[in-house]
């Protein structure tokens, strides 16, 4: 059925899909790192889609210092931005179908029911907004483009909210936690399930694109979160719940992003696992490795 790419194979995201790759043989996987494919180069892409036959393209790449994002705009707008805009120009003249990792960072917070796909945008710090005008260029530059919004992303891979729990239960007997922001955590080997779904409906349907949310089924804040993780870790840390003002940070964080994934379980009739059981295979994959 043809060559998927990979981009960000040193992510999360992109180490889950090699996870799933044996039970797609049909396709061909290749993945790439930035420094394998430096997708803001148009020589270098072009290159490689030359050489290479590519049908779909799974965007992973994305600059994800939210805070670092503040006093580093250029790097985060070239990453998340102009290479995306890049890649999909790329993609469409190669008649390649793209599948670009978004966030829930593109909206403000300020809603208080789950964000709907058209719901609208307008983000609070500099990572929001180089992932909306990414977004846009996608798009812009090819509009068989299809976009996942995700939230709270963790996995075994990688850094994340969990193996900072995890590493902080061990350093500490007492942490803070912010219990004002609302969200709903993604696991990434579900949403790699969820991606390969994707270019399977993409493949048979050609018109098949645009904005799609993913997100585990639930709604918690992080203090919950973190709650979770000690007692599925059989913690002895004390958690302290704080409001975002005690807490802090270079960027601003929206208040409540919860992703509304009603489209998505429509569209793939698939249903979406719940945060909790999620995040207990996630800590079963850690213990075990």
């Amino acid at each position: 059925m043809g060559t998927i790419l990979v981009t960000g194979a040193n992510g999360q995201l992109a180490n889950e899909i090699k996870i799933v790759v044996p039970q797609h043989p049909q396709f061909q996987f290749i993945f790439t790192t930035r420094e394998e494919l430096p997708i803001e180069n148009t020589a270098a892409v072009k290159s490689f889609f030359e050489k290479n036959k590519i049908d779909f393209c799974i965007n992973c790449a994305a600059y994800t210092a939210v805070d670092k994002a503040e006093s580093e705009s250029e790097k985060a707008f070239l990453i998340n931005a102009d290479a995306v805009g890049n890649l999909a120009n790329i993609c469409n003249i190669y008649q390649t179908k793209l599948i670009h990792i978004s966030t829930d960072y593109v909206y403000d917070g300020n809603a208080n029911t789950p964000l709907k796909e058209n719901s609208k945008t307008k983000p609070v710090n500099i990572y929001g907004e180089s992932k909306l005008k990414g977004e846009e260029l996608a798009i812009e530059k090819s509009p068989s483009t299809l976009i996942i919004r995700t939230s709270w992303v963790y996995s075994s891979f990688g850094n994340n909210f969990v193996k900072t729990m995890l590493r902080l239960f061990k350093e500490k007997n007492e942490i803070k936690v912010v219990d004002d922001q609302y969200g709903s955590p993604t696991y990434a080997a579900d949403l790699a399930q969820v991606i390969m779904e994707l270019v399977y409906r993409m493949n048979r349907e050609k018109k098949f694109s645009g904005i799609f949310n993913y997100c585990n089924e639930g709604i918690i804040s992080w203090f919950e979160f973190a709650e979770a993780i000690k007692v599925l870790t059989s913690s002895n840390c004390r958690i302290n719940p704080i409001p975002t003002s005690e807490y802090k940070t270079a960027a601003k964080r929206p208040q409540y992003s919860v992703l509304d994934t009603s489209k998505i379980k429509e569209s793939l009739k698939i249903p979406i696992p719940f945060w909790k059981d999620s995040l207990q295979k996630c800590i079963q994959v850690l213990n075990a490795g």
